[in-house]
């Protein structure tokens, strides 16, 4: 899909700030700012890369500033906000922006016009801007392109204050200079293709300010280093480039290869997209940029195609978490066509199993953090939605994946993880008041916001569905001396439904926990599980009643709410300061990645199931149209507020978000194609 925004759509600040652009390249770097340019988060960068040592992302080039030199004068088409004013004024000379298969920028200046586009080069640590002019009038004067760059060269968490040391002047180099800031960073070689020339003015932009981090309670200026200035001859119809890597592209500049790594590149993205205008195609072209190779296997050399070993959780700044990447990997993988590098992920995340659990964070040194209870038992559900799209990967299952599901059941089943033992009846207790063990994981001042110690509802009905599932595969795979769990799988069931089933007015539903001194009785969607697992826990009888509960008091129109509004501690919008927001992350906050199991759950209850289907679409329609043209644009959110008008918010692309929503609308058009194709024909275009 293409996202086009006109000359009025990107002059309404009020707007064009809140509508963000992602560029990846499969190393985990990225490319991101705003509708006109104008960074509105520490985390916004035109070159932001992944790095083994120091470990992390890093903003090495934030921005540039750029201008067209005519005729003596100097018009600058870039943009950036400081104490009281937006300067340069960029966005004024901006004509259009498109984004689809890479970002493009259109300007005017009389009777010149200056296309801005760039692109991440997939497996390559390079950024390539390319620059090109047209004019309406054979009297057009010579064009002179401006380029400063400005760099932050620092963690991306971290802003970059003037410490009152001279700003570091750039090395020359063939076609450009290299920078090296700080000698803990690798050096950054800024070069241009095309007749140019560069002139060293190291200095300090000062106090550039950054929007969204103001609204969210951090540190909101930083000062940028400028090492010196680009003047490129600039002809019309003859495009020039700018490079930012970490690596010298001299070869490339000195053959004039740029424009065939351009032109290739571009034909293999528009042959992407030509594949991705349906809306399944689009969430699935934007599940690729969650794929990554971590830094250490990604030697500077690699080039496509990049065989991915982990998952981004979001963009910009979560990195690979063990539960959100087996969440998101079916979606991503399995139910996108991208069976193998789902298979390697998998195999990789089995190998990291210790003492029964997964890495909750994923470290590059290999010194994990295993703090988590739940990303063992999505192991086991990835490894069925493996089967479910390919039930003949029995065999890679039996090597790669059976001895890590054994691993699994074995260490929870007695007693050998770490924040778990079993009761008499095989459910398992988990943590205490001070930890919080499951994706409600929020925490302010060291104290978990929803405790969840106790027996969480889907941590049972994950369980259960584990040893269902592991029994079934054991027999499958005619492993010998298999402990069966039947015959407890049946007293779990009755004694599950003792201890969460709540018989309500408004509807009965299921405890969110259960301890022995009670039950919580708060509404939330974790429920669910215990209908939407492919073993559910819960009798069937008690489906259409747990989903009611849910669809009345936690589906909205981009996905559902973690508490109901009638709960004292609900909260109905995400905003404020870092204490403000954990309060209201999983208190009311919406979460699309849970309409995956909203979907499973739905069908599973329904006695009409075409009914089922076009009400839920219906209600979603926002999120599958205007959404995807807001916050991370052609992307899913994070999340969303409680209450209307549900504004987007945390991370502007994640991946369980696109995941599980690929894997809700696959899921519905099986099950009703033709009212799914009425839907899909009818989705409004445009805000």
């Amino acid at each position: 899909m293409q996202f086009l925004f006109d000359r009025p759509a990107c002059q309404n600040l009020r707007k064009s700030l809140r509508r963000e652009w992602l560029e990846t390249n499969g190393l985990g770097d990225y490319a991101s700012s705003t509708l006109v340019c104008c960074h509105t988060r520490k985390y916004h960068g035109l070159f932001v890369t992944e790095l083994a040592r120091p470990a992390g992302r890093h903003v090495l080039l934030s921005t540039l500033e750029e201008s067209l030199l005519m005729a003596d004068r100097e018009f600058f088409f870039s943009c950036r906000k400081h104490p009281g004013v937006y300067y340069p004024r960029g966005h004024e000379y901006m004509q259009s922006a498109e984004l689809g298969c890479l970002p493009r920028f259109r300007y005017r200046f009389g009777d010149v016009f200056v296309t801005r586009e760039l692109m991440l080069l997939p497996g390559r640590h390079v950024l390539l801007v390319r620059y090109e002019a047209a004019v309406t009038s054979p009297e057009t004067p010579p064009l002179t392109l401006r380029l400063k760059p400005l760099l932050a060269c620092r963690n991306m968490h971290a802003v970059r204050h003037a410490d009152g040391s001279p700003a570091v002047a750039g090395s020359p180099t063939l076609f450009g200079v290299s920078v090296q800031p700080d000698p803990a960073l690798p050096p950054l070689f800024l070069q241009v293709d095309g007749t140019s020339a560069f002139r060293s003015a190291p200095d300090w932009y000062y106090a550039a300010e950054y929007l969204a981090e103001q609204e969210r309670g951090f540190d909101f200026q930083e000062d940028l280093l400028m090492p010196g200035v680009f003047d490129i001859a600039l002809e019309p119809g003859k495009p020039v480039y700018f490079t930012a890597a970490t690596e010298s592209l001299q070869r490339e500049h000195a053959r004039h290869a740029l424009d065939a790594l351009w032109q290739s590149e571009r034909e293999r993205r528009l042959a992407a997209e030509k594949a991705a205008q349906t809306l399944q195609g689009q969430l699935c072209r934007e599940g690729e940029r969650f794929l990554c190779r971590t830094p250490s296997l990604a030697p500077e050399e690699a080039g496509p195609p990049v065989r991915p070993d982990a998952v981004v959780a979001g963009y910009h700044w979560f990195g690979a978490w063990g539960r959100d990447t087996l969440i998101a990997l079916p979606g991503l993988t399995f139910f996108a066509g991208r069976r193998e590098a789902g298979e390697h992920i998998l195999a990789r995340m089995g190998a990291a199993v210790k003492n029964g659990l997964v890495p909750n964070v994923f470290s590059l040194d290999g010194d994990h953090a295993y703090n988590c209870v739940d990303a063992s038992l999505w192991y086991v559900w990835a490894v069925q939605m493996l089967l479910k799209t390919a039930p003949d990967r029995l065999d890679l299952v039996k090597q790669h994946c059976w001895p890590a599901i054994r691993t699994i059941i074995e260490a929870y089943r007695g007693g050998k993880a770490p924040h778990i033992s079993p009761d008499a009846e095989g459910f398992l207790n988990v943590g205490d008041a001070t930890t919080q063990l499951t994706w409600m994981d929020a925490a302010v001042h060291g104290r978990p916001v929803t405790p969840r110690h106790g027996q969480p509802v889907e941590i049972s009905a994950l369980w259960f569905n584990a040893l269902a599932f592991a029994d079934d595969l054991a027999r499958r795979l005619d492993i010998p001396h298999w402990q069966d769990s039947r015959e407890q799988r049946a007293r779990m069931r009755l004694v599950f439904q003792h201890r969460h089933w709540i018989s309500d007015p408004l509807g009965d539903y299921l405890a969110d926990v259960w301890r022995e001194e009670g039950q919580d009785r708060r509404v939330r969607p974790n429920q669910l599980f215990a209908v939407s697992l492919p073993y559910p826990i819960l009798e069937e009888d008690f489906y259409a009643s747990v989903v009611s509960r849910v669809r009345q008091c936690l589906l909205t129109p981009y996905g559902l709410r973690t508490l109901a509004p009638s709960a004292a501690e609900y909260r109905p919008l995400y905003e404020g300061g870092p204490e403000s927001r954990d309060s209201a992350y999983h208190q009311g906050t919406v979460w699309p990645w849970l309409l995956g199991a909203y979907g499973d759950a739905l069908l599973r209850a329904a006695w009409d199931e075409e009914g089922a289907v076009r009400d839920t679409l219906q209600t979603l329609t926002p999120l599958f149209s205007r959404h995807l043209r807001e916050a991370g644009i052609g992307s899913l959110s994070e999340i969303f507020d409680g209450d209307p008008p549900h504004l987007p918010d945390g991370c502007i692309a994640q991946a369980w978000s696109v995941a599980e929503c690929q894997r809700l609308l696959v899921t519905l058009q099986k099950a009703a194609p033709e009212c799914y194709a009425r839907w899909e024909s009818r989705l409004p275009q445009g805000d």
